[in-house]
């Protein structure tokens, strides 16, 4: 490949979209989630859409042109659920939408629609339904395991379009639940990423080191204590480059490039089996060998690596 097609695609390894985070146009319209008149007329307008949720799955329907979409429908041909109905917001035609939580999604007489979670969908949504998706899966997840109220226990009531959750026996309200976690691609003064592999990942799967943040932590500690507690590598300067939802159940990632102050390593063993520090000729040869699986193409991981190693990563060569 000439020095222009190596710019060229160095170029679009930082400026690729990131899964999961464009804006799709849609407006949250937070300011209608109280207004339960305005709330009950979008619901009932022809040109509202909405679609089913279950489990963090949804259904998709691959279409004759080659995009997949979210299998919607008008509210009066949406499946009963008047508790479990959640605004998403508004387009900027005008259209509503709202997500319903079911038990089960709704099967489909033409076999065409798959049901699909995130980590399929949101590579092959458009930006809009990938956001509307995004935002259900969130509150789904949170609705499922927030029901009782941690100050007293009594079971709350879903209110604010499915934005609050409120206990009738002691008042308190309680939000949707968002837990940030820092994930970095760790270079050393050679310029080389350290990757590592958790114990239950399938083997040769290696990608960035993440971990939540910890109470009264400021992210840039967070980053130094992960690496140091996981691969036993000090960390000098911390720089942000950008986040990404990752309703897995609930988390926030925040993804940070990093320098090592020393190439040591000593993995903890608990949560990390291996750490290995990689140059760029080191990671191609081992993709394409087949002996290192990158991380998967919908998370910022893979971002923060193609960030570091100029251009998209290589494809395991196939061995017929």
């Amino acid at each position: 490949m000439g020095s222009a097609d190596e710019t060229a695609a160095a170029a679009s390894a930082t400026t690729r979209p990131l899964s999961l985070t464009s804006t799709g146009g849609i407006d949250r319209a937070s300011h209608h989630r109280l207004d339960e008149a305005w709330l009950a007329a979008a619901w009932s307008h022809p040109s509202t859409r909405v679609f089913v949720v279950s489990g963090g799955q949804a259904l998709i329907e691959d279409k004759g042109d080659g995009t997949t979409e979210l299998v919607m429908m008008p509210s009066f041909d949406a499946p009963f659920t008047e508790a479990h109905r959640y605004f998403l917001g508004i387009d900027e035609e005008g259209v509503r939408y709202f997500a319903l939580q079911k038990d089960s999604l709704p099967g489909r007489m033409d076999d065409i629609a798959r049901p699909a979670g995130l980590r399929e969908a949101g590579v092959l949504l458009s930006d809009r339904d990938s956001e509307l998706m995004v935002h259900a899966i969130g509150l789904e997840n949170w609705q499922r395991t927030h029901r009782f109220c941690s100050r007293c226990g009594e079971r709350t009531l879903i209110a604010a379009a499915g934005h609050i959750r409120r206990c009738p026996a002691c008042g308190a309200e309680h939000y949707p639940r968002t837990d940030p976690a820092v994930i970095m691609l760790v270079t050393d003064d050679q310029d080389r990423a350290l990757l590592g592999r958790q114990v239950h990942w399938p083997e040769g799967r290696f990608s960035t080191l993440a971990g939540f943040v910890e109470p009264g932590e400021s992210l840039e500690a967070a980053v130094r204590r992960e690496v140091a507690e996981e691969a036993g590598v000090a960390v000098g300067p911390v720089t942000y480059i950008a986040s990404q939802p990752w309703p897995f159940p609930s988390s926030l990632m925040l993804g940070f490039m990093a320098r090592a102050t020393s190439p040591r390593i000593e993995v903890d063993g608990d949560e990390i089996e291996e750490a290995r520090w990689f140059s760029r000729d080191d990671l191609r040869a081992a993709i394409e060998s087949g002996e290192v699986l990158p991380p998967s193409g919908i998370s910022i991981a893979a971002r923060l690596v193609e960030r570091w190693y100029g251009k998209p990563l290589p494809q395991p060569r196939r061995h017929d």
